[in-house]
């Protein structure tokens, strides 16, 4: 039981740095510093929101509007912080 924990902490792990170079990636996008239309861009762009939209459309849109600032990937990443830490401190020592 503790190995398919360990593989939840490192998927989690993995998924933070996913949420991470998207924010970053739309930070590039949004100031030109990187085009959409080169084929990479997009494809790497398409992957992330693939992988993280589910998760953000729902707190995008419990969110106030902040104008043009979005901070739910700052949400999701407090989510799955608080999610490693209680597996960490209260699942993980109780497992046998």
């Amino acid at each position: 039981m503790r190995a398919i924990l360990d593989v939840v902490l490192i998927v989690l792990n993995l998924y933070t740095y996913v949420v991470i170079a998207g924010a970053i990636l739309s930070w590039l996008l949004a100031f030109n510093v990187v085009n959409y239309s080169n084929d990479v861009v997009r494809a790497v762009w398409q992957a992330i929101n693939a992988v993280t939209e589910p998760l953000l459309g729902p707190i995008r849109a419990r969110l106030p509007n902040l104008g043009g600032v979005d901070i739910s990937p700052i949400v999701l990443l407090l989510g799955v912080f608080f999610l490693q830490s209680v597996i960490v401190r209260y699942i993980y020592p109780n497992v046998f």
